[in-house]
This record gives C-alpha cells, sequence and structure tokens, in this order.
C-alpha cells in the first residue's frame, strides 16, 4: 500500500511540475524574443517617395536627430533605429531590412552630411560602420552604393 502511495505522489508531483504554468514561463518567453520582431505598420510606407524629395529628408534627418517634430512613421524609426543597430536588424522582417537598405544607400550617397550625424548619434562607437565596412570620410565620392 505504501508503493503505491509513493507512485500516486510521484505522478502528482510531475503532473504538477509539468504544467504549463511551470515549463512555459521560461520556455515561452525564450520563444517569444526569438520570434520577436518589429511591428509591420510602416511596411507600406513610400521610402522612395520619401527619398525622391530632399525636403522630407530633411524633415526625418531633423526628426531623427531631435531638431523638429517627428511624424508617426518617424518616431517609430526613432524608437527602433538604436535596437536595430544593436541587434543587426534581427527583429527585422524582409521588407524593414530592404527600406533599411535603400535609406543607408541613399543618405550614403546623397546626403553625406545628415548619415554622418545619424551615425555620430545612433553608432557612436563606430560597431556597425566597422562591421559594413562603411567608410565616414566626407571626401570620398561614390558614383554608386557597391563602391561605397
Amino acid at each position: 500500500m505504501e508503493v503505491s502511495y509513493h507512485l500516486i505522489v510521484c505522478i502528482v508531483v510531475f503532473s504538477y511540475v509539468s504544467e504549463d504554468r511551470f515549463v512555459s514561463t521560461t520556455s515561452l518567453n525564450r520563444v517569444e524574443r526569438a520570434v520577436e520582431k518589429y511591428s509591420n505598420k510602416y511596411d507600406k510606407f513610400d521610402v522612395a517617395g520619401v527619398l525622391a524629395s530632399a525636403r522630407l529628408v530633411k524633415r526625418y534627418g531633423d526628426c531623427l536627430m531631435d531638431r523638429g517634430p517627428c511624424p508617426p512613421e518617424g518616431r517609430f524609426l526613432k524608437d527602433i533605429v538604436p535596437d536595430a543597430i544593436a541587434t543587426e536588424c534581427s527583429k527585422c522582417n524582409n521588407i524593414q531590412k530592404k527600406q533599411a537598405g535603400l535609406i543607408l544607400q541613399h543618405l550614403l550617397l546623397h546626403y553625406r552630411p545628415l548619415f554622418l550625424e545619424l551615425c555620430d548619434k545612433y553608432d557612436p562607437t563606430g560597431k556597425a560602420r566597422k562591421q559594413y565596412g562603411i567608410d565616414t570620410n566626407e571626401a570620398d565620392e561614390y558614383e554608386d552604393y557597391d563602391e561605397a
């Protein structure tokens, strides 16, 4: 009788420990962090349209540099840029990675002073610039992104 009692206690303890509230708290947090992504709310935003307008590039640049008001998309970008740089855009979806590439390419080629200001603010150690081989020498002239 005593053996069956211990067996029942072991089964109850095992089932209690293996319930979701014990196993899932840590496990689910890890899974959530692993698949955490930035909001896709602005994935259809017309990045090319902004980049085609010097006035809009200046407006968003001023937003990111804390020199002017931020439209909602600018606030979103401003909120995620530090984390995106620190995590190598690991939370970015494919559309966001493509948009980031377009923005960086355009700023590097056509708005070098703004690009350098943004680098100083959001990549002060230069880690990302070194990792991606981005030269911050203002004197360099590039004809296309492949040379940059």
